[in-house]
């Protein structure tokens, strides 16, 4: 069986050009980096076209670790819908190098439904996430620098200085570190620490951003600190949101690239959704549904982290409104989620996939929430058996969801055909905009405990003495109206990853609560998840290799 990349280099591209004819979109619109990349202009959003376009979301159940395919079902489910005579855009988040390096892989989807060039797309693409990474350093240099500095000086506090720096790679040892060692010339010393650059609050800000104006009013709202006499201190404070704009100049602008059945695909902007918002620029979706009569989007892990986020934080603040969710489960997952050993999620177990039917349950349960229609998508691997995908769609029956198998890794957009049109026929039954699961103008604390018993399903909240000290500071600085992005596992439904299932009776801890001011929402932290991933024992990067031709290898 040939791997991704076997398939992804073996694929004929076309010329960006012909995608971008796809779209009505003409050549000298195009900023090409390549033959089979361009990024596009921010002109060609039009607001009024993209209110009567539709727009399709991609989640997914509770994952195993390996993922479930949500960004190969997004592929897949757009290839199916322009086969079936639909003009459908893809719009994704880019891949972040961290996994790429790490644990899973790329992240440009699989098999035959992938986005091309699959090589360019997991290794640096356009630069967008280098630009964010300099931006936000930038910002920390600034900061430090005013420490420093004796004439200048805004008088910050450095033990209040909340701004770390970011890289795009997974690296527990710069979780914690200390700065400024070395004498008086070499800064003055403190404690900070590095996240990954997929959860710097520049990369949320840009995929919130509506245009270049509003990016760096944002960048300008980002909290840094307090002063020794307790002012707050802002990132306009210290005149930098106009050069951090200036590196982000062309990180703004959308990517175009193709799926590997010819359609258009726009990448933009990458989040993880267990730290961050999770998913693509506001900017990407709206150019997206500008162009085109479909869009089909994804929100990273389970609809319980970026399929929340994307309701509550994305489409509240910009003003969107999807007409359908597709639930991406697998046959693996249910196993999982019903206490199958991670060994044997490839061995015929219909006794399990019944058991770990209740977590596909409750999600189906929160997309009700919203108010919006849902179709499941069982994405079919070789190994599972009719009669275990047959207990999942007696499930959905039961419930009134309708449940699609679909093999858009073996067949690409012929594997979704099905999917597509039962989408097609939800969508338009689909006459009213969802349904926020809170008001943003409710206490922090009411926000927080109804996401996490509403969708977690949790019993209660419990709050450490940082979380609580955090939730006088927000208030304090008037920032209790901003919406909540929690970051949680992805593992489990609860905060504690070794609760699978549809796990009850369990307490959140929320042990820190990080502002996010210049993105808009606040951060509370749950159990021991980490803003910083490490590496695994043996990292995806052991095995990436390239040839004296410039042939890469080793991606998957």
């Amino acid at each position: 069986m040939a791997s991704d990349i076997d398939i992804a280099q073996a694929a004929k591209m076309r010329p960006i050009q012909e995608i971008a004819q796809q779209l009505n979109i003409p050549e000298s619109q195009l900023h090409y980096y390549g033959r089979h990349i361009a990024k596009l202009p921010l002109s060609l959003i039009n607001l009024e076209k993209a209110k009567q376009s539709n727009l399709i979301l991609v989640s997914a159940i509770s994952p195993t670790p390996a993922g479930e395919g949500k960004t190969t079902t997004s592929i897949g489910l757009t290839q199916g819908l322009n086969r079936i005579g639909k003009q459908a855009t893809v719009v994704l988040r880019e891949p972040s190098l961290g996994p790429v390096f790490g644990i899973k892989g790329g992240a440009t989807g699989g098999g035959y439904s992938q986005v091309l060039p699959m090589e360019d797309i997991n290794l640096h693409f356009t630069g967008d996430f280098g630009a964010i990474e300099k931006a936000h350093n930038l910002l920390a240099a600034i900061v430090d620098n005013n420490l420093q500095s004796k004439s200048r000086s805004l008088n910050i506090d450095p033990r209040t200085v909340l701004w770390k720096r970011v890289m795009d790679m997974n690296d527990r040892a710069l979780r914690h570190v200390v700065i400024g060692l070395g004498g008086t010339a070499s800064g003055v010393p403190r404690e900070t620490g590095f996240d990954i650059t997929a959860a710097s609050e520049i990369m949320a800000i840009l995929c919130l951003s509506d245009d270049r104006i509003n990016l760096k009013e944002r960048l300008g709202n980002i909290f840094i600190g307090f002063t020794f006499d307790k002012k707050p201190i802002y990132a306009r404070d210290l005149n930098v949101q106009g050069a951090m704009a200036a590196l982000l100049k062309d990180a703004i602008r959308p990517n175009l690239v193709q799926t590997i059945e010819g359609n258009p695909a726009i990448i933009h902007g990458g989040p993880f959704a267990n730290i961050a918002q999770g998913t693509n620029t506001v900017i990407a979706t709206r150019m997206g549904l500008s162009l085109s009569d479909y869009v089909v989007t994804e929100a990273g892990f389970g609809f319980d982290l970026g399929a929340e986020k994307f309701f509550d934080i994305k489409c509240q603040g910009a003003g969107l409104s999807p007409k359908v969710v597709v639930l991406v489960a697998t046959i693996r997952a249910l196993k999982y989620h019903g206490g199958a050993d991670l060994k044997n999620l490839t061995t015929p177990d219909p006794a399990a996939v019944q058991k770990g039917l209740p977590n596909l349950e409750k999600h189906l349960e929160n997309i009700r929430h919203f108010g919006v229609r849902a179709v499941v998508a069982i994405n079919r691997f070789t190994t599972d058996t009719d009669e275990e995908v047959r207990l999942v769609q007696e499930r959905c029956a039961a419930i009134g969801v309708p449940a699609i198998p679909c093999d858009v890794w073996g067949a690409g957009g012929g594997g979704a055909t099905e999917l597509a049109q039962t989408v097609v026929e939800q969508a338009a039954a689909q006459t009213k905009p969802f349904t926020p699961l809170y008001d943003w103008n409710w206490s922090v604390e009411e926000k927080i405990k109804t996401i996490a018993t509403k969708i977690y399903g949790a019993e209660s909240i419990d709050y450490t003495s940082r979380a609580r000290a955090d939730l006088k500071k927000i208030s304090s600085l008037g920032l209790d109206h901003l919406p909540i992005c929690m970051a949680k596992t992805q593992k489990s439904l609860s905060d504690n990853p070794d609760l699978l299932g549809r796990p009850k009776d369990f307490i959140v801890t929320v042990r820190e609560i990080e502002i996010a001011a210049g993105a808009g929402f606040l951060v509370p932290i749950t159990g021991d998840i980490m803003r910083m991933p490490g590496l695994p024992a043996t990292p995806a990067a052991e095995v990436i290799d390239i040839d004296a031709e410039g042939n890469i290898s080793g991606l998957f």
